[in-house]
């Protein structure tokens, strides 16, 4: 299977202002990349690109004064199958977790455990440790928060969802990942492109997408309980802590969005 990706994002600013963007393929699915992915910036003006802590792929420019668009593409092979489910993968002690695994099991801006931590075993100790027990946490995200583009907000933590019960994709892989935390569990978040592959068209426009990966049997499986179900076609850009770690642009700055398209469409064999 082949997929198009891509967006268009355009903001106003009237000054020149330094921003930072994660708007890249991820590295671990750089040679599905077909040809070279494209990311410029008009006016034209030069992007310095640099790996993150986290090994993401970041961009740094400075928009000129009355605003900048910036445009990506890229054609992406992918195997067209469905993410891995892997009942018998196992919760590792945290002892044996290897040394950069560990700031997955750490509090973070969003991701507060001390807040939820009695709340998570409460929900959760009686569930047998490893897949079964993250299938059961993104089972009660999936079930306890209802999704809605009106209640995205930046500053909404994974306890404000446990406590309001609504969220955008972001908020579902927070509470999600949190409660893993809580559990021994190291979790990280991840941000990137999710068309409507293998299932019906959303009719509300495309939007980058976030889920979260979880550390079982000494390698990261994907999980979203917004979803909750093995979906075709998703691509990664970034992975952090939290959503913090991967914000698509930081504009050091007043910037305003006036343009925002994302796509996602698989390539139809003519």
């Amino acid at each position: 299977m082949e997929i198009d990706v891509g967006f268009e994002i355009s903001y106003a600013a009237v000054a020149p202002t330094p921003m930072v963007m994660m708007l890249s393929i991820h590295p671990s699915r750089m040679f599905d990349i077909i040809g070279q992915e494209s990311i410029v910036a008009e006016p034209d003006v030069p992007i310095g690109f640099y790996r993150d802590g986290f090994g993401n792929v970041c961009g740094r420019l400075v928009a000129p004064a009355g605003g900048v668009t910036l445009k990506g593409k890229a054609r992406v092979r992918d195997s067209g199958l469905p993410d891995a489910v892997a009942p018998t993968a196992q919760q590792l002690p945290i002892d044996r977790l290897p040394d950069d695994v560990l700031q997955y099991l750490m509090p973070s801006r969003y991701c507060e455990t001390d807040k939820l931590i009695d709340i998570a075993w409460s929900l959760f100790s009686a569930t047998k440790p490893g897949w079964a027990r993250v299938q059961a946490i993104v089972d009660f995200v999936h079930d306890h928060v209802t999704f809605g583009y009106e209640h995205a907000h930046h500053m909404k933590s994974a306890h404000d969802v446990h406590e309001q019960r609504t969220g955008v994709c972001r908020d579902f892989a927070h509470l999600a990942l949190t409660f893993c935390r809580c559990m021994n569990i190291p979790a990280r978040y991840c941000t990137g492109y999710l068309g409507d592959i293998g299932v019906p068209p959303d009719p509300a426009p495309m939007d980058f997408s976030g889920w979260f990966q979880v550390y079982l049997s000494g390698q990261w499986y994907t999980f979203d309980a917004r979803h909750n179900h093995p979906r075709i076609g998703r691509i990664l850009m970034g992975t952090g802590r939290d959503a913090a770690d991967v914000a698509l642009t930081t504009s050091f700055g007043r910037m305003d969005l006036v343009k925002f398209v994302v796509v996602t469409n698989e390539v139809v064999a003519a």
